[in-house]
């Protein structure tokens, strides 16, 4: 059996039947894997967001690096069954974040694309960075706080107030990090101590700061349940090469999250 190639200019036609709108602002989370074979890989990907959007839209992705830290799952992961001595090692071989320069490996081909391009702005929070490309680049990706993950201070924010759109590109609501600025927007979200290596001159140091503490295990129900509501008209779908691709407006992704997570999650005692 032959294996049947995307190009850009079907990958385009079909992003512009589920919906992306010509000129706005797009969020995308992608699995190139579930997209198929893809004549150009990611670049290719990434040109046909583009095409898209037009000359007028904004490309955005994730480009978080949990690799330069030791609160995160991601290190938590890296260091079960070492020592104290291996895990100091891993600790120290952590290089400092850099936007210029830090890859993001696990957000995955598309993000690393769009980061690496020519003209794009990255945000500088040393755990949740984001990237973007287009007009309103510099809009979306400046002034993220580095005590502010994916809050009031993030690129999420301007993101909701640009009334962006959200593509799932073969991926799940799991990885949807728009609910993330709903946890912010609950009545006292609880708190918790994160760390990570920063650059401070010519070196590196430990920084340690308090932020909401980010929980993303609930997501994948919060979004069946979002899908099924028709909140804000709620999630379009379609192909995209080999993958389905669900298209939704940012604001009423977090509207419903910020009314879903007090009423499903469980509240600690004051």
């Amino acid at each position: 059996m032959s294996t049947v190639e995307h190009g850009r200019a079907r990958l385009a036609g079909q992003l512009t039947a589920l919906g992306v709108r010509r000129g706005g602002v797009l969020m995308v989370h992608a699995s190139l894997r579930a997209v198929g074979a893809v004549d150009g890989g990611a670049d290719t990907v990434a040109a046909a967001l583009r095409d898209a959007l037009g000359p007028a839209g904004t490309l955005v992705v994730p480009a978080f690096t949990p690799e330069n830290s030791d609160t995160s799952a991601h290190y938590h992961a890296r260091v079960r069954g070492l020592d104290d001595e291996q895990r100091a090692a891993v600790r120290a071989a952590m290089p400092p974040f850099d936007p210029a320069t830090t890859p993001a490996p696990s957000m995955g081909r598309l993000s690393e694309t769009v980061r690496r391009t020519a003209g794009a702005v990255r945000s500088t929070h040393p755990q949740t960075s984001f990237a973007a490309l287009g007009p309103l680049a510099d809009h979306v990706a400046t002034g993220h706080h580095p005590d502010c993950h994916l809050g009031e201070d993030s690129p999420l924010a301007r993101l909701h107030g640009l009334g962006a759109q959200i593509l799932l590109l073969g991926t799940g609501f799991a990885s949807c990090t728009a609910f993330h600025l709903a946890e912010y927007r609950v009545p006292s979200p609880p708190r918790r101590t994160y760390r990570c290596v920063v650059r401070d001159g010519g070196g590196r140091r430990w920084w340690e700061y308090e932020d909401v503490a980010l929980d993303d295990s609930d997501f994948t129900a919060l979004g069946a349940d979002f899908e099924r509501s028709g909140h804000g008209t709620a999630v379009r779908t379609g192909p995209v090469g080999s993958a389905t691709g669900r298209l939704f407006g940012f604001p009423a992704a977090v509207a419903f999250a910020s009314q879903w997570l007090p009423a499903h999650r469980g509240r600690e005692p004051a």
